[in-house]
Parts: structure tokens; sequence; C-alpha cells
């Protein structure tokens, strides 16, 4: 077998969940929806979070300046109006 040769029945599968998508920009114009906790463990460590709507990218801005991703509130909302069972919230 000569090198760079993969054996046969072996495949590459690349996860492109966790990778930043280039040339989006939707993470520069809106602030989405993630995990408090996943938002937090990557602003310190530099790692890539998913928001509700899907996309991916490594936080760094404050999330405060920039309007709520309108398909991350959609999202949101579906999930809080499926758990309406009168409790104090």
């Amino acid at each position: 077998m000569s090198p760079g040769f993969l054996s046969p029945g072996t495949q590459t599968v690349e996860d492109r969940r966790t990778q930043p998508q280039a040339g989006d920009g939707d993470h520069e114009r809106f602030s989405h929806y993630v995990p408090k906790a996943k938002l937090t463990e990557a602003m310190i460590e530099g790692t890539p979070v998913v928001a509700l709507c899907g996309k991916v990218w490594v936080p760094s801005r404050d999330p405060q300046r920039f309007p709520v991703c309108p398909e991350c509130k959609e999202k949101w909302e579906s999930f809080d109006a499926g758990d309406d069972q009168g409790d104090d919230r």
C-alpha cells in the first residue's frame, strides 16, 4: 500500500456542526440563544457554540448590543408555550 492512500472501506467524515461558519455574518448581526453554561465556557475557552437556530460560532462580543435572532426567539417561545402548566415563573 502506498503512503497517502486509505485502506479499503475507510472514510473520513468531517463534523461541520462545531466549525464556525465562514462568511455567514448572522452572528455579527444578531444575538443568539445558547445554554448559559456553554456560553460562559465558550467565552473563556474560545470554543464554538451552537445556537437554537443552528448557527455555530465562537462568541466574543457583548450579546446585549445586538437584536435577538428571530429564529432563536421563535424556537425559545415555542418551548415556553408547551411548558405552561400553571407554575409561577
